[in-house]
């Protein structure tokens, strides 16, 4: 019998987010160890569940989980943002009736020390999809100062950037997540409920995945199709992500998208692809953050997207 990991981040708000889909596919973009769509499929007994994910770990280990789902599942292996495409069009986009994407790490990946996602780490990796070309090693040890200095300030959102990029190309090479957190903990904010070296984890985390290009491929992905009837819930966990989903919704809800400057409408003002749910993101209740710390950054927004 498998030990389950660990319980999904939102999974009650994301069970009801789904619960008036009756049929037709519902595709969970980021299926990790099957924590959403198991409960998906016990949920919706009468959907069709495709999940995605890029981890060869998280895909053996849920084909046994989701085995007993028999053909209600089916797993695709790649990066979501090219894989829905696919899916889109191979069932048409009035079977897709929702979609779920939790953005960012599993905490299996980030338990898992030999992943380099951890700051206890003693490698340095960070690929989700572990055949990628591109991991933590190179960009910690190849990558130019001023290269550095951006993905800090980009995805890290650290106000002292061009000192902790300084600090890494004088003592790099780093060959473990641990020495590069050591080399430069003097340098990262104090005072927060994180690990110091949290925000330069997760900077460089993003750049080698790219996890921002994916979250906005993936939006574009269903925008492009105009899905006829279905529910968009997107999980995020960085500000970055967060503002990318909530002003895609934006304009995915406006019918005219004429610029502001514009003397007069010239779009035909047939352009809104339904409606916005959640004004506000969802956010973990107390019991949920006591239960799991983690999920106090996740954040979930949703669209009805209707046509």
């Amino acid at each position: 019998m498998q030990n389950i990991p660990h319980v999904p981040v939102l999974y009650r708000e994301v069970i009801k987010s789904f619960e008036k889909i009756d049929s037709g596919i519902i595709i969970d973009c980021t299926m990790g160890y099957a924590g959403h769509s198991s409960m998906i499929l016990e949920s919706n007994p009468n959907i069709t569940l495709i999940a995605i994910d890029q981890d060869q770990t998280a895909i053996d280990f849920s084909t046994q989980r989701l085995a007993p789902y028999g053909d209600r599942v089916s797993i695709r292996k790649g990066r979501f943002s090219s894989v829905i495409k696919d899916i889109i069009n191979e069932y048409g986009v009035s079977e897709i009736k929702g979609v779920l994407a939790d953005i960012g790490v599993s905490s299996l990946q980030l338990d898992q020390k030999e992943r380099g996602f951890s700051y206890e780490s003693d490698n340095l990796d960070m690929r989700m999809d572990k055949d990628a070309p591109l991991s933590a090693l190179e960009v910690v040890n190849d990558y130019t100062i001023s290269e550095l200095e951006e993905i800090l300030l980009e995805y890290g959102e650290l106000r002292n950037y061009k000192k902790i990029a300084s600090c890494i190309v004088a003592n790099r090479p780093f060959s473990s997540a641990k020495e590069l957190g050591e080399k430069t903990k003097h340098l990262m904010p104090r005072g927060k409920k994180i690990h110091p070296a949290t925000l330069l984890m997760q900077a460089i985390r993003i750049e080698v995945n790219d996890e921002l290009g994916e979250l906005k491929s993936l939006l574009k992905s269903m925008q492009d199709a105009r899905l006829e009837d279905a529910i968009i819930a997107i999980i995020s966990f960085h500000s970055l992500e967060d503002r990318i989903v909530k002003q895609t919704y934006v304009q995915w809800s406006q019918s005219c998208i004429c610029p502001n400057e514009a003397m007069r409408c010239t779009c035909s003002r047939d352009n809104e692809l339904g409606k916005i749910i959640t004004r506000k993101p969802i956010m973990a209740k107390d019991d949920e953050l006591k239960e799991n710390p983690r999920s106090r950054s996740a954040k979930m927004r949703i669209f009805k997207m209707s046509l």
